[in-house]
């Protein structure tokens, strides 16, 4: 057999078959011909492999298993079902977390330094992981191997999950999003798994009331698959500025379309400049570095207050997670009553 003729779909049977046979040495082979196979394949066929593979991720070892699911990623930005791959891909990555956050325990048991950084992606991470193990006692102490190889693997199951979370689909398919949460924050958050972290927060078919505090108008919005606050400040400033609902300049058109579904290279993404200086209900600053989930919670809606910019601050416009489609809709203006009603209960912006 010649595995490496292989299309990425038949290469995922004989990985399969494999496991189910318990032949190590097979299965070794089959991952690798699976993997010269996808790097030639074509979109479409790494998109029919995807489902086959994200099914097989849990019989993997730890090692392969987080490569794997960089492929099922891969399988789902080249067009594989995002509701198909999620689950496994979701529950490796829970899993996975947990082990990470054990092995920052285990580690601050022996050392006072911080937790070693390795990924099993770079040249250096299988020394660096055999270092770690060797520290903490070898490969046969309680729990060290499999917290040494989630640690080894946690930028690999970033990536993947990063690939599904791009989904509506994807997002609706995590399991318990707090507990995910607080696992990525015991890993050091936004600082050491900022993509994860913001994916996480995506928010879906999301109510929004927006009250401009110059003009005393109010607006009821929804919002859907908005990365980050920079964004959601673009998006913002199309609908009510270039909707005619307030005065101002607001973002160019193509702004405004990168910031929803199109792309262009990094180096051509346009410059947009602040249209408010977004606030809370209770004066504090929503900073366009966040993500909406910072807008709080008043009456079971978020709440969002529109100031005057005290500064002028300019971004490079488009979204935070390119490949995650997204969208803010007016869906109606609030009565001169209710927003003012509303504004009567908010406080003033903080002083910078």
């Amino acid at each position: 057999m010649i595995f490496a003729r292989w299309t990425p779909a038949r290469s995922v049977e004989q990985l399969a078959a494999a496991l189910a046979a318990g032949d190590g040495p097979r299965s070794e082979r089959a991952f690798a011909a699976l993997l010269k196979a996808a790097g030639r394949a074509r979109p479409a066929e790494l998109a029919a492999a995807g489902p086959a593979l994200a099914g097989l991720l849990p019989s993997l070892p730890p090692e392969p298993r987080g490569l794997a699911a960089v492929l099922v990623g891969a399988c789902v930005e080249s067009g594989a079902d995002p509701a198909a791959c999620a689950g496994p891909v979701l529950t490796g990555l829970a899993g996975t977390l947990r082990e990470a956050v054990r092995f920052s325990v285990l580690w601050s048991a022996v050392s006072s330094d911080d937790p070693p950084e390795f990924s099993f992606e770079e040249a250096d991470g299988p020394g660096r992981a055999d270092a770690a193990t060797t520290a903490l006692g070898g490969p046969e102490a309680p729990g060290v191997r499999a917290a040494v190889a989630a640690r080894g693997t946690l930028d690999s199951w970033e990536r993947a999950a990063v690939a599904v979370l791009a989904h509506p689909a994807g997002r609706a398919a995590v399991p318990d999003r707090a507990a995910l949460l607080a696992d990525v924050d015991a890993l050091g958050g936004a600082d050491r798994l900022r993509c994860l972290q913001y994916a996480l927060l995506v928010l879906d078919d999301e109510p929004l009331v927006v009250l401009h505090r110059p003009t005393g108008r109010g607006f009821a919005l929804r919002m859907s698959g908005v990365g980050d606050t920079f964004q959601l400040h673009t998006l913002l400033a199309d609908v009510l500025i270039n909707g005619g609902h307030l005065a101002g300049t607001g973002p160019t058109a193509q702004a405004a379309a990168l910031c929803r579904t199109d792309n262009v290279a990094p180096e051509r993404r346009p410059t947009t400049t602040g249209s408010f200086n977004l606030c809370g209900p209770d004066g504090t600053w929503i900073w366009n570095e966040g993500t909406p989930q910072d807008i709080p919670v008043v009456d079971g809606v978020r709440l969002l207050v529109l100031d005057p910019p005290p500064y002028v601050r300019h971004w490079p416009a488009g979204r935070f997670f390119p490949g995650m489609a997204a969208d803010l809709v007016l869906e109606r203006v609030l009565t001169p009553d209710e927003a003012r009603a509303r504004l009567d209960r908010t406080a003033p912006a903080e002083r910078c």
